[in-house]
């Protein structure tokens, strides 16, 4: 049988690899990377190709594919969203990408992306709040304890140097795992049993609750002025984590204004309601925060280019890391045209 050429062999990054590479560069040290990646990317915003993902909504959940290209190369993520998912002991979250030569259309990267999302989730949540936190914050209040909270965390620690976090969850249970799980962080881990406890004293405040649901996890008055609210936790059409007075308060940065609006907090707005890209911080185009008493509010839902860029990331980690395995995924005849003709050689041989 004709062995596969090397563009056939196409690397895939397992979860078991993924953990590996985390752990051999360090957590931190990923977030961090992860951030200056997904920075590059957007100062070079206008490369790429952009549009809201493509969503596949049902009464349980939701499927989307997220596509973009900067012209060189392609990527996109597969990634579904499914609140109920945790009664049946099943992940919210599962994702997997790909990156493709444009060139010839050869896919040159498959990765696993449950993991990867949430490091660049979290890595996206403290970059923007690098550009839009009040400066010297140090505390920030986590509420929604589930699968993103202890990255969240971790990435906040990493790239804007909070050494607190207050943390509460409506289960009990999740604050528990968090405060288990960042015990040996650097960070002081403080539990709450309230909402209103968690932010009293946080000048960031991250959401990051599942129920897909118009909720009002912080009420007007729970958030004074001076604040940076990171909201990720409303990233479908239905769901929601804000009462709408807060955002008519604060200073709104999206990612991609088209999908924002159909996804996140500022559905609840009005189509025109003015919105700040981020960027368009990054490049400094125009200014952040502006003021000691303006609320920030960094509307999250995810978008393609960050999923580009942690690809991008993790593919070029391969050469020195090896942690990855060719898998047989394209065919590869000897005669480019003659697909039909590789299939037929490669019965097995009749005993005589």
């Amino acid at each position: 049988m004709k062995t596969p050429s090397a563009l056939a062999m196409v690397p895939f990054v397992s979860v078991d690899h993924m953990m590996k590479l985390v752990h051999s560069i360090g957590l931190e040290r990923v977030l961090s990377d992860l951030a200056t990646y997904i920075e590059q990317d957007f100062l070079r915003w206008d490369l790429f190709d952009k549009t809201p993902r493509v969503a596949s909504h049902s009464a349980e959940g939701v499927i989307e594919l997220m596509p973009t290209s900067d012209g060189e190369v392609y990527g996109f993520k597969y990634v579904n969203g499914h609140p109920k998912n945790t009664r049946d002991g099943l992940q919210t979250v599962t994702a997997f990408g790909l990156l493709a030569n444009v060139s010839n259309g050869y896919p040159v990267l498959l990765s696993e992306m449950t993991i990867l999302t949430a490091l660049r989730t979290a890595a996206m949540s403290a970059l923007a709040a690098k550009h839009l936190a009040p400066k010297g914050a140090t505390t920030m209040a986590m509420i929604g304890n589930g699968a993103q909270c202890e990255f969240q965390a971790t990435a906040f620690k990493a790239v804007c140097g909070i050494d607190t976090v207050r943390l509460f969850d409506v289960d009990a249970a999740a604050t528990k795992k968090a405060a288990r799980n960042l015990a040996d962080s650097g960070l002081k881990v403080i539990s709450c049993t309230s909402p209103e406890e968690a932010v009293a004293g946080a000048t960031i405040i991250t959401t990051c609750t599942a129920d897909k649901q118009y909720a009002t996890i912080l009420t007007d008055n729970m958030v004074g002025s001076g604040v940076h609210i990171n909201a990720i936790g409303g990233d479908c059409p239905g769901k929601t984590e804000l009462h709408k007075d807060i955002l008519l308060r604060s200073e709104i940065f999206v990612e991609y204004p088209p999908q924002t609006r159909i996804e996140g907090e500022i559905q609840q707005l009005a189509p025109d309601h003015p919105v700040t890209e981020l960027w368009q911080v990054f490049s400094g185009q125009t200014k952040g925060r502006k003021s000691d008493r303006q609320i920030t509010l960094f509307d999250s839902v995810g978008f393609a280019v960050e999923d580009f860029s942690a690809l991008r990331y993790v593919r070029d980690q391969l050469t020195h890391s090896g942690l990855f395995l060719e898998l047989d995924m394209l065919a590869d005849p000897d005669d480019p045209r003659d697909l039909f003709g590789m299939v037929r050689r490669a019965a097995p041989a009749v005993a005589a």
